[in-house]
């Protein structure tokens, strides 16, 4: 067996699934000879070709949205002459603009290539967080972080989204803990990066805070213009595969019951779906669960070790080392909960570990990319699950508006409002993870015994009316995605 091709297990698995199949999906390419494609190497030429790339973007993402927290312990309230509420203003007109565009820019991803859309989002974003470092007062501080909002609202989602139309549901897992963990990281740089840009302060005239908004501005600008040579298209157009490697992508996630993987046009029903799917709901509340506190937590960190008693540079150092253990536990948690299968047992897990700053880390960090891979593996069709998605999420952001105003400067040094609301939410978000369980094992367990089953042609006796009635079995994948009664969802 040489080192090019693929091993006996791994070409008897894509036999097993292009055979079991065959009379079902239409063999994606059936001309292509896909034997000389080894798919290990293949899933790390893809790994190395979309994961780094798109994770050093969203950290840019998550440290031009969060460094208004930072910059804020070097005189940007008294430079601006804005008062605190003022300050938690600017903070939450970001998240309006950011939740109201997120659905749109996935549909409009879909749409169009990622390497132009994502890129010319980010181009844009970076122009609004460098002119942020210009602003006089409230007024521009709060329109830049409106405008700041409207162009980041496409990455998060519209990343994730694309992620899932690269990898089967048992591999999303850790990518998407990977791409999350950039958060984590960026939270570690932004203290660091902060510290050591209030260096320039009064250079050009400039404040330390304004400084802090344009050189990360501008490294924004640069990675928007890069990506769109960087970021690869969606894998049956992918270039820097071969064709035979681009049919192995699209095969192995037929296999995986990601039927539309070979393409789907876009259909309004689609779109309906997502919208009425009780899924959609139960996971917008499970993620805000853990979103909110994600946020209170990022924005409000350097600002609550300052009370502690330390100083602006030493607060942010001292952020570090906690947002580096929280990377460590996102990775973890999202490689073992690929490995097992059991996404919402994570999620049970991990949301009672708001005690302290670094156990905090652990209840929040991890939940968010694990409660995104498991909405994103019980959803199929591509419309439907860029919209489910996208509206998971920014119901998730919209209430990170609600971090936004918790943690009061009248507050201080306890916070007794800002802790008991992040509480609150992280109860939400369990009793959420605990009710999407329970009716997902439930709904497994009626497609088990047959209760879901469709008429096929004319054999009334495999299914029930009430189902649908097909000519074929891929007539009903196609038609019901995920409620197909063949699917199984992931608990």
């Amino acid at each position: 067996m040489t080192g090019s091709t693929s091993s006996d297990l791994e070409k008897d698995s894509i036999r097993i699934n292009e055979n079991a199949n065959a009379t079902t999906t239409p063999l994606y390419n059936e001309h292509v000879d896909i034997t000389g494609v080894d798919e290990r190497k293949l899933l790390r030429k893809i790994d190395i070709a979309l994961i780094p790339w798109l994770s050093l973007l969203y950290l840019l993402s998550f440290l031009d949205r969060t460094s208004i927290g930072n910059a804020k312990l070097y005189n940007l309230e008294k430079d601006l002459n804005i008062t605190d509420t003022q300050y938690l203003l600017a903070l939450t007109v970001f998240f309006f603009s950011y939740a109201i565009f997120e659905v749109p820019s996935n549909v409009f991803l879909k749409r169009l290539r990622p390497s132009l859309w994502l890129s010319g989002l980010m181009f844009c974003w970076g122009i609004m967080m460098t002119v942020q470092g210009l602003v006089h007062n409230f007024g521009g501080l709060t329109g830049m972080r409106w405008m700041l909002g409207m162009f980041e609202a496409g990455l998060f989602p519209g990343v994730n989204y694309y992620l899932s139309c690269w990898y089967k549901r048992s591999e999303f897992g850790i990518r998407a803990a990977i791409f999350f963990s950039a958060a984590t990281v960026s939270g570690a740089f932004g203290g660091l990066l902060a510290a050591a840009i209030s260096k320039m302060d009064g250079i050009g005239g400039k404040p330390a805070w304004a400084w802090i908004f344009i050189l990360e501005g501008l490294a924004t600008v640069i990675a928007g213009a890069l990506s769109f040579f960087i970021i690869q298209d969606f894998p049956d157009t992918a270039k820097f595969l071969t064709e035979a490697e681009r049919t192995v992508v699209v095969r192995r996630l037929q296999g995986d019951d990601q039927f539309s993987a070979a393409g789907e046009k876009l259909r309004m029903k689609y779109i309906y779906k997502s919208i009425l799917d009780w899924k959609t709901w139960i996971g917008m509340i499970v993620y805000v669960g853990a979103d909110m506190p994600l946020y209170a937590f990022s924005l409000f960190l350097p600002s609550i070790i300052n009370q502690l008693g330390f100083k602006a540079t030493p607060a942010n150092l001292l952020t570090v080392p906690v947002y580096a253990f929280a990377c460590l536990i996102t990775c973890v948690v999202g490689f073992l909960a690929d490995k097992w299968g059991r996404r919402g047992y994570f999620n049970l897990n991990a949301a009672l570990s708001y005690f302290a700053v670094y156990l905090a880390t652990c209840g929040i960090y991890p939940v968010i990319p694990n409660s995104i891979a498991w909405v994103s593996n019980n959803v199929e069709g591509s419309y439907k699950r860029s919209v489910t998605l996208a509206m998971v999420i920014s119901f998730g952001n919209i209430n990170g508006a609600v971090s936004s105003n918790v943690y009061r400067a009248k507050d201080q040094p306890w916070y007794p409002l800002g802790h008991g609301l992040v509480l609150l939410y992280i109860g939400l978000g369990l009793i959420s993870s605990t009710t999407f369980l329970v009716l997902l094992k439930r709904e497994n367990a009626k497609r088990e015994r047959g209760e879901r089953n469709e008429i096929i042609g004319d054999e009334k006796s495999s299914g029930h009316e009430i189902n649908g009635r097909y000519e074929t079995v891929a007539d009903a994948k196609a038609d019901k995605g995920d409620e197909w009664s063949g699917y199984r969802y992931t608990i």
